[in-house]
């Protein structure tokens, strides 16, 4: 059963089997074993590394599980601070506030309802990986017996209400210059319960909220990714002029905005528009993003005087970026938005706070203020079906060896952007016989034509993704 729920970033898998509450337990133990052989001695003097946060969100299987996490945790020799039902943000707040040795989010983010899962956190909310420990605790938990898997705590537990500081930390990102009017699609999730927590009562903020309703139970399945899932935002949105509307994830660390017509706005033009942002308050710094990001990006951020930076896909990769460079912000086209002063971490609360910051900022509406962010023509991320991945791309390198540059950072990157005025990438899936393609072009026209000439290489387009 331990194989089938560990992942590339974190564990997931269906509720009660393959993921129950004895595999819970088994990891609980794990993760207090991997995350107190992570301490030095000189740490061992300080109370607070002897403590993991644990948090949850609103799955109905989430009780069951964190309570056997923590019992696991616990026989492990940890101390637990149960902080309750919150968005995972809330934890990357809680380890660094408090100054914890690590924390678990029970969670299964944007999955249907029937899953569940754990994202570990170590010390600094550092992510917990495949790289970067994960492994380490699957190995550690397959060691034990299913008799042993129960043993009495020893560590403490303890539950903590840090929602006052929490808000305060969110806020110092809200400044509101003007009214806003603003639709916001919680999708039955943690948005539902930090919304109201955090934004409520504040000036001139008029908030228009759906699916607010934390049941356990979703009315779309709560991944903002994907389009239709989005349509109760714009139609929100455009019933009642709202300047701007956002739908958050399941477990709310991912916010997708859209302007004041409805329209979803990409990840890498929203993140061109906090760099400059940023780079305002903060001349000269690094900022990340994924290299399925537009070209105008990494334009904006050379624009405004930032350094950027160019990472692989996946939060695990860019916070690591984000620490190395010290990244003032980080964006990466799936939601997640990461800021220097979130611990490098995403948060979609704060994602929230300073789209309605520059919302405010501007006479102009949030459609103009995107649009001379967005020249180019892009694809959006298209699946395809095919069996031999690697061939496939081998394939393609092969075709354009002589046409453009190519990079193997996160599958293969193939840039003609100078000479012809197009760019791709194309990755294999981890879990699936798919490839991931994107591709920008200069104009619609080039876009179209060299997507045909690319595509048949890749197999058939995927039906359902």
């Amino acid at each position: 059963m331990l194989s089938k729920v560990f992942k590339a970033y974190d564990v997931r898998g269906v509720y009660p089997e393959p993921l129950s509450e004895k595999v819970a337990w088994k990891i609980g133990y794990a993760t207090g074993k991997y995350l107190r052989s992570q301490l030095s001695g000189s740490d061992m003097v300080d109370p607070m590394l002897q403590h993991v946060v644990v948090g949850r969100d609103m799955r109905l299987s989430s009780p069951k599980l964190a309570d056997a996490l923590a019992r696991g945790l616990r026989a492990a020799e940890m101390n637990v601070l149960d902080v309750g039902m919150v968005d995972t943000s809330f934890i990357y707040f809680a380890i660094n506030h408090l100054g914890c040795a690590g924390g678990v989010q029970v969670t299964a983010s944007h999955n249907p309802a029937e899953y569940n899962g754990f994202k570990i956190s170590g010390r600094y909310a550092k992510p917990i990986g495949s790289d970067t420990g994960l492994v380490d605790i699957q190995r550690i938990a397959a060691t034990i017996e299913d008799r042993d898997a129960g043993a009495e705590p020893v560590g403490r537990i303890e539950h903590r209400d840090l929602w006052h500081g929490y808000r305060d930390h969110v806020l110092a990102n809200l400044e509101l210059k003007r009214p806003l009017k603003v639709a916001v699609d919680a999708s039955n999730g943690m948005a539902g319960i930090f919304v109201p927590k955090l934004f409520e009562g504040v000036k001139n903020l008029e908030i228009i909220p759906v699916n607010f309703e934390v049941t356990g139970k979703f009315v779309h399945d709560p991944n903002p990714l994907v389009p239709e899932n989005m349509v109760p935002t714009q139609e929100l949105v455009r019933k009642h002029g709202a300047d701007l509307g956002v739908c958050f994830d399941g477990d709310a660390d991912r916010c997708m905005v859209t302007d004041e017509n409805g329209s979803v706005i990409g990840c890498d033009l929203l993140g061109a528009l906090f760099a400059q942002h940023f780079l305002k308050e903060s001349p000269g710094s690094a900022v990340v993003y994924d290299l399925r990001s537009s070209k105008a990006l990494k334009e904006t951020i050379e624009q405004a005087g930032g350094k950027p930076v160019r990472g692989r896909v996946g939060h695990v990769f860019l916070k690591a970026l984000m620490r190395e460079h010290d990244a003032v912000f980080g964006a990466e086209l799936s939601g997640h938005l990461y800021y220097r002063d979130n611990f490098y971490t995403d948060s979609g609360a704060i994602t929230f706070a300073v789209a309605l910051t520059l919302a405010a900022a501007s006479s102009k509406p949030m459609s103009a203020m995107i649009k001379p962010l967005a020249p180019y023509s892009q694809s959006g991320e298209i699946n395809f079906e095919v069996e031999d991945k690697a061939a496939a791309m081998a394939e393609v390198q092969k075709a354009f060896a002589d046409r453009a540059e190519i990079d193997e950072l996160d599958g293969v990157t193939v840039d003609a952007w100078e000479n012809e005025g197009w760019w791709f990438n194309v990755r294999a899936s981890n879990t699936e016989p798919l490839l991931r393609f994107n591709m920008e072009a200069r104009t619609a026209e080039l876009l179209k034509k060299m997507q045909q000439e690319v595509t048949p290489m890749l197999g058939e387009p995927a039906k359902g993704h």
